[in-house]
Parts: C-alpha cells; sequence; structure tokens
C-alpha cells in the first residue's frame, strides 16, 4: 500500500511538474524573451525583458491599465543591469541589477527602478497584481509620453546614443517614453 501511495504521489509530482514546464514554454512563444544591451568602453547595460504582442488590443489604458504599476513586459519582470553609476532624469543609480517597473498615464509614465527582483514579476495570490513592493523602489523618474505615427506590433526597449548621452525608450502600439541617461562621474 505504502508503494502505491508513494507511487502516485511521483506521479502527480511528475505531471504537474510537466504542466508547468509546457505552460512555461507555451507562454514564452507568445511573448519572447529579448536582451537589449549597449556597451561603450567599460559602460554595459543591458535589459532583460519578454515582448508581448499587439494582436489587435488596445494597448495603453486597456489591456495595459494606466494608474497601475506593470511589469514592463510579459511572463517575467523585466531586470535592468548597469556595470557603472548613472544618472537617470537627473537622479542617480548606483551599478547593479534592478526589477524596472513602470506606471503607465495617459500624459506620463513613472519608471521604477526596484532593488526586488520577484521570480515571477505578478503576485497570483493578490488578484494578479504586480509583484512590485514599493519599499524597495530605489530611483522613480516621470518621462513624459510620445504618440508616434508608427505603430509597434511587439513591445520593445532599445538603448542607444543622442548626441551627448543615452536614451532607453519603451515602445508598444503608437506609444513611445524615452528615458534619459548620462554616466555619473
Amino acid at each position: 500500500m505504502k508503494k502505491i501511495l508513494l507511487l502516485s504521489g511521483l506521479l502527480i509530482v511528475i505531471v504537474i511538474a510537466g504542466a508547468l514546464f509546457y505552460a512555461y514554454n507555451k507562454t514564452k512563444s507568445y511573448s519572447p524573451e529579448s536582451t537589449s544591451t549597449f556597451n561603450e568602453g567599460d559602460l554595459r547595460i543591458q535589459v532583460f525583458y519578454n515582448r508581448p504582442y499587439k494582436k489587435g488590443r488596445d494597448i495603453f489604458g486597456g489591456l495595459v491599465p494606466f494608474g497601475k504599476t506593470w511589469r514592463t513586459g510579459a511572463n517575467e519582470p523585466t531586470v535592468f543591469e548597469t556595470s557603472k553609476d548613472l544618472s537617470i532624469g537627473g537622479k542617480n543609480l548606483h551599478q547593479g541589477k534592478y526589477s524596472l517597473w513602470t506606471v503607465p498615464g495617459d500624459q506620463s509614465w513613472q519608471v521604477v527602478f526596484n532593488s526586488n527582483i520577484p521570480e515571477w514579476g505578478i503576485d497570483v495570490m493578490n488578484n494578479g497584481e504586480a509583484a512590485r513592493d514599493p519599499k524597495n523602489d530605489v530611483l522613480i523618474v516621470i518621462v513624459p509620453v510620445m504618440t508616434t505615427e508608427k505603430e509597434f506590433e511587439q513591445f520593445t526597449i532599445s538603448i542607444g546614443r543622442t548626441d551627448d548621452m543615452l536614451e532607453m525608450v519603451l515602445a508598444w502600439d503608437k506609444t513611445l517614453v524615452a528615458l534619459p541617461i548620462t554616466i555619473s562621474e
């Protein structure tokens, strides 16, 4: 009897693990992983995120509600890592690894760097709300929203150099947000 119970328990664990593995890989096919990287001298900035598609949906103010924390991508939290201290929107961010959250609004967004990187990015026990804990926020920058003629089907984060600074751009649908970055001296 003990052997049957042990084998049944093992079988249940294997089935659950297989289902979770399948669901994880299936979800990743809808919102694939991507990494945006900027390298210059000894500065390396890397942003790891998942790229959901628009698929005809209303994005900001719809799928991604205004005024609520968004994990800034899909599947898991977006991770921002820098090898040097930076000034972002005129505020200092020390070198290190952070989760990147946003609070989209109609006219402006809050871009939040948080010292905690949760495993999934959402709190399943809290109605699927973002798993950001504000007490771990290390930097919040408010940036204006721009509307573009071009429609971005897939959520995109890019980092590039402008004339005298760097810029991290978040774009999806016809919405674009640009975050100014300089290297702290």
